[in-house]
């Protein structure tokens, strides 16, 4: 197939762009090129090199960006929730109303299938009990919001000429060319490795499910891939039903991956999000796919990673790996404008 993936600059996108290209894709780019000045390491020879990306903002696509392709897989948003509420209105602008113009583009461009990455996120504050894909949402930021009128908005699109799948990730964790460690079992693994203290920001009660970023990359596959019958217009939580822990136990196995570590915990009222995730549903039936990671196996590659590559506390601290952080040098440098536009050199 020729799949546009968008985003291909980004923490999955960096990893998802060559694994479809090693399953014979033709697979070009669309970034809006915030990131590309970090990069944590360089893949090892062999794996397909970067597919040509297009660098443009996904506000001002329209369908001649999308003419030629049978597939877009649309990563490319304001990844996380402290970026999101850094500017609500600009992340609805993005996250929001952007993707449904790239859908609508790429619809009208006679894309055949449009792979959305939703988030886990959306159900915010959970009951305690298991929710599934008919479980009521619960946003609690601009971020998971967005991802909530998304798939409203996005999945009535779907017709026989139009597949439409949303998969809502859980929180991703494992090693990229462009890392993030904005996210809890990486960020905890790199505090341990540099501090030798495994620093929560809550007191570790909060439930989280989490996720490799090698499942997320195989189920984005699956579903390109899948008979359009097992996918039209559905939802996958993604993930592993086994895979969702309070996050005083992912502190744990990163202090058994990362041993003599201090473990701390923080405020009861840092971080009031938690819930746990059933996945049975993409276990059951998103054709191939099959989540293999866990937490424990996440953290020992991390450390594997960090010894190779003399990991240091300088690149822990550099902004390019933290999304907020790069984007608000971004703006402190005149390079992007309040609204995050490029600004003409």
């Amino acid at each position: 197939m020729r799949i546009l993936v968008t985003g291909t600059e980004g923490y999955i996108g960096a990893r998802l762009a060559p694994l479809l290209m090693a399953r014979g894709h033709e697979v070009a780019g669309l970034d809006t090129g915030f990131y590309r000045d970090g990069t944590l390491y360089i893949d090892s020879p062999g794996m397909p090199a970067a597919p040509a990306t297009t660098y443009k903002d996904l506000r001002q696509v329209d369908a001649a960006d999308f003419e030629g392709f049978d597939a877009v897989i649309h990563l490319a948003e304001l990844s996380n929730d402290p970026l999101g509420q850094n500017r609500p209105e600009i992340t609805f602008q993005i996250n929001h109303q952007g993707t449904l113009r790239i859908a609508n583009a790429a619809r009208q461009a006679g894309v055949r299938r449009f792979v959305y990455a939703s988030s886990c996120s959306v159900y915010g504050l959970g009951s305690g009990d298991f929710l599934d894909e008919s479980s009521p949402t619960n946003p609690q930021t601009a971020y998971a919001q967005c991802k909530v009128l998304v798939e409203r908005d996005l999945v009535p699109l779907a017709s026989d000429a139009f597949s439409v799948v949303c998969l809502r990730n859980a929180t991703a964790y494992g090693p990229s060319p462009r890392m993030r460690f904005d996210i809890v079992l990486n960020d905890l693994c790199a505090l341990a490795w540099t501090t030798h203290t495994i620093a929560m920001v809550s007191d570790g009660s909060p439930w989280r499910p989490i996720v490799h970023v090698e499942d997320i990359c195989q189920a984005f596959a699956c579903a390109v891939e899948a008979p359009s019958a097992a996918i039209n217009g559905q939802i996958f939580n993604v993930g592993r039903t086994s895979e969702n822990y309070r996050v005083r136990e992912i502190a744990e196995c990163v202090g058994r991956a990362f041993p003599g570590c201090k473990i701390t915990v923080g405020s009861p009222n840092g971080d009031d999000r938690s819930y746990r995730v059933s996945f049975d549903k993409i276990a059951a039936k998103l054709p191939g796919f099959e989540a293999k990671w866990t937490a424990e196996q996440g953290a020992e590659e991390l450390h594997r990673l960090f010894e190779r590559i003399e990991f240091s506390a300088e690149t822990y601290a550099a902004r390019s790996f933290t999304r907020l952080k790069q984007l608000k040098y971004l703006q402190r440098t005149g390079q992007v404008d309040e609204d995050l536009y490029w600004r003409p050199r």
